[in-house]
């Protein structure tokens, strides 16, 4: 394959371009040796090159984020592998998106509802600090002098 041409790979059209690991890792800021696990498990597909060299296409750098951030929210690696074909899928706005039969549907459905629960404190987190720095702004705005802070 030329370089830049575009094919498709499990099921995303990707344009092969020279992201070796080592520049992948430096862009997303995970380790080559991770990048290698993903790739173990089944969720992170690089291309390989004549001399057996893994390189990625630029795709690959928004995949590895989105990985990252399925793991922050406590997905195991088996539950992203099942969800990231959907989720590629639904990036490519595919009409009826195929994806694969759930093996863990409770597990999912706990880790959304986990996932909605942290939202909703990190709203109301967020609306008591807007909430405490407008009072802090009119304050100041009042007085000229700013409002103590807490430490």
């Amino acid at each position: 394959m030329a370089d830049g041409e575009v094919r498709r790979l499990h099921g995303c059209l990707v344009k092969e371009s020279d992201v070796k690991i080592g520049d992948l890792a430096a862009k997303t800021g995970v380790a080559p040796r991770l990048l290698r696990y993903y790739e173990e498990v089944g969720i992170l597909h690089p291309f390989r090159s004549g001399n057996g060299y893994r390189t990625y296409g630029e795709p690959a750098i928004d995949r590895v984020l989105q990985i990252r951030e399925l793991l922050e929210a406590g997905l195991t690696t088996e539950m992203i592998r099942e969800v990231l074909p959907c989720l590629e899928a639904a990036k490519e706005k595919a009409e009826a998106p195929v994806c694969p039969a759930g093996k863990d549907l409770d597990g999912l459905r706990r880790q959304l509802s986990s996932i909605e629960r942290r939202i909703d404190v990190l709203q109301r987190n967020r609306h008591a600090i807007e909430t405490y720095l407008r009072a802090l702004e009119d304050a100041t705005a009042a007085d000229g002098v700013p409002g103590p802070v807490a430490e």
